[in-house]
């Protein structure tokens, strides 16, 4: 199957298209899953910075798929819905899978390059304290929260909210500086029936694993609860 999202090719002529290019790996093939994924970084028409995911016999199961079906459709699903709900997340430019000749899945996942985006650890190690005012930081804060409030409003869990998911972009200078946020790596995520579950695992993951001081996860919890509009229990204060 192959799912198009833009461009003139269909079917196996655009799955072969990107299957054939090859970049620079940015994340190395792992060997899991029954199988192997990595993603390279590509260049698009016009220059364009793509990702592509890569994917040969990496699959999930669950009640709905129990022979296997490949992890990029998954996380495919999510960037759909994602969008639809207002969560700023990379652009998807191509979704395919097909079977090979020994009868095992190879995936694609293909999405444009976030320009200007840096992941939140290294936007703190690189000094964004420094750089940048509180009120500035007080923006990225709120639009993070926002960003997650919808994602788990909509019954969506990440599953591996790290702050190197967490990918923020700065625009403009001085007192109109503002910040936006981006979430990546929707590999995990699943539909929960309890958006509250949702969010209480997601946000003691990011405690968990993130670069934010106690004076900021506090403000960051402030607008979540805000955004979400009722209270998620269990969060660590």
């Amino acid at each position: 199957m192959a799912v198009e999202r833009s461009g003139t090719m269909t079917g196996n002529n655009r799955f072969d298209h990107f299957w054939q290019q090859q970049g620079e790996w940015v994340e190395a093939p792992n060997q899991r899953r029954g199988g192997e994924s990595g993603v390279q970084r590509l260049s698009g028409e016009n220059g364009q910075v793509l990702y592509s995911k890569r994917q040969i016999g990496h699959i999930y199961r669950s009640l709905m798929h129990p022979f296997g079906r490949p992890t990029v459709l998954r996380e495919y699903d999510a960037l759909n819905s994602f969008e639809q709900l207002g969560v700023r997340v990379p652009h998807i430019v191509y979704c395919g899978v097909e079977r090979d000749a020994e009868h095992q899945w190879r995936a694609l996942l293909v999405s444009e390059a976030l320009d200007g985006f840096e992941d939140c650890d290294n936007w703190y190690a690189n000094g964004a304290r420094e750089r940048y005012s509180p009120a500035l930081h007080e923006r990225m804060l709120q639009d993070l929260a926002e960003n997650l409030a919808r994602m788990h409003r909509g019954h969506w869990q990440h599953g591996c909210l790290y702050g190197k998911h967490v990918f923020i972009k700065v625009i403009g200078e001085g007192d109109e500086a503002r910040a936006e946020v981006a979430l990546l790596d929707l590999e995990k995520c699943r539909r929960r029936i309890s958006c509250q579950r949702a969010a209480a695992n997601d946000l003691k993951q990011l405690r968990r694993h993130s670069s934010f001081n106690d004076a900021e996860w506090q403000k960051l919890l402030y607008f979540y609860q805000m955004a979400f509009g009722s209270a998620v229990k269990g969060l660590e204060q």
